[in-house]
């Protein structure tokens, strides 16, 4: 089954192609930059064995004009993988928002379009995106079936005491403010990459995924119970430009003693804070960097990223009511060595007991990094989305095949 998947954002795509059950993309891209002059495309495939890199520049005025150049990589004579756009069976979509209304993965209708448009004002940075990529998906790929898979069904799993906020009730039954969780899908799949290394289906595991945005996950049995962002992305841990958790009223503060408007106290607390705003950089490379050379800003920040974690780790456990496991994943989780020796820092009431020795090996796929007496297990765990996003539409297809007469 080809399956392609799909991530478009407002100004990029980035897509892989699937030839499933194997778990190796056939071929990766990105589209950046749409809309501005100069947009770069990156197509990297393998054929017959042999990896082939593409590099081009060009002016990408709109979402179709990329995604048609990505139908045309693929059917390229010397680096496609396709040779009409017929072969792909399924497109794959990356959905941040689904509210209430989809809690699993989801053929797209007419219908299902409609309301991931309702839910555009919950997610106006990324959803507009998603909708503009199913509709040219649809045009240019006509015989495959499109499928959406949410960031936010993952999470809910969630008891109403974990997702509710304490404000009147009509807020939510009238307009759905409650806390829906995102990056599911990377939650999910390092959640069932775990228990399958660790061999019990009923483990009780902290997912905690650090990338320039970040969250945490409870899971208890493949069960969400729990997550750190809330309606939006904004809540839970210190991220590369957002704050995190942070007194409501110091948005009133601003507003009322040094008259910022909404709009700036939104670009501050999504776009200027976290990271960035203590360090001046987002990237926690460059952080890193500062720190070597003796950035008394630098060490703060990395203090205050670590520690916020480590409180929503003590949470968690608590509502887990055990731990059997913390899993550590994304861009920073998998490479920072500092962040999780800081994370794992003076936590043996949990029973965690890093090794450092495994903390900074070289090593690549699943690995333990905890001592051998340590009560609770530390793994890094690679996440792969996008690979996750093919199985769940593979599984979806494959059930709808099976309950036909």
């Amino acid at each position: 089954m080809n399956i392609l998947v799909i991530n478009s954002g407002s100004s990029s795509i980035k897509y892989q192609l699937f030839k499933m059950p194997s778990p190796q993309p056939i071929c990766t891209g990105l589209v950046e930059r749409i809309g501005l002059a100069n947009s770069v495309i990156t197509h990297k495939s393998n054929v017959g064995g042999e990896e082939k890199s593409t590099k081009l520049i060009m002016d990408i005025e709109d979402h179709e004009k990329g995604m048609l150049e990505v139908g045309r990589l693929l059917m390229e004579p010397e680096i496609g993988v396709i040779q009409n756009p017929d072969e792909i069976e399924v497109v794959g979509h990356r959905v941040v928002h689904g509210g209430e209304s989809f809690s699993k993965t989801t053929v797209i209708t007419p219908e299902v379009k409609a309301e991931i448009k309702k839910l555009f004002p919950l997610a106006p940075l990324h959803n507009p995106g998603h909708y503009l990529g199913i509709d040219v998906a649809e045009r240019i790929f006509a015989k495959a079936t499109q499928v959406a898979v949410f960031d936010t069904a993952f999470h809910q799993t969630m008891p109403e005491k974990a997702f509710r906020y304490a404000i009147p009730n009509a807020f939510y039954t009238n307009y759905g403010i409650r806390v829906y969780g995102f990056h599911g899908t990377s939650h999910k799949y390092v959640n069932q990459e775990a228990v399958r290394y660790l061999g019990k289906p009923n483990a009780k595991i902290i997912t905690i995924h650090l990338g320039n945005g970040c969250s945490m996950a409870a899971v208890d049995g493949g069960t969400c119970i729990d997550t750190s962002m809330g309606m939006t992305p904004l809540a839970g841990l210190i991220m590369g430009t957002r704050s995190g958790d942070i007194d409501p009223s110091v948005i009133f503060y601003l507003r009322t003693q040094f008259g910022y408007e909404v709009e700036q106290i939104d670009n501050l607390l999504n776009k200027q804070s976290g990271m960035y705003g203590l360090t001046g950089y987002n990237d926690l490379r460059d952080v890193r960097k500062m720190l070597q050379d003796g950035d008394p800003f630098a060490k703060l920040a990395y203090e205050m990223y670590a520690y916020r974690i480590k409180k929503y780790i003590g949470s968690y456990a608590a509502a887990l009511n055990g731990l059997d496991a913390i899993v550590f994943t994304a861009g920073v989780g998998e490479n920072d060595t500092l962040a999780r020796e800081l994370v794992c820092k003076d936590m043996d009431f949990l029973g965690l007991s890093l090794d450092q020795e495994k903390n900074i090996s070289a090593a690549s796929g699943i690995r333990e990094i905890n001592t051998a007496d340590s009560r609770t297990k530390i793994l890094v765990v690679p996440t792969n989305e996008e690979l996750e996003i093919a199985i769940q539409c593979k599984e979806l297809l494959d059930q709808e095949t099976s309950n036909l007469p």
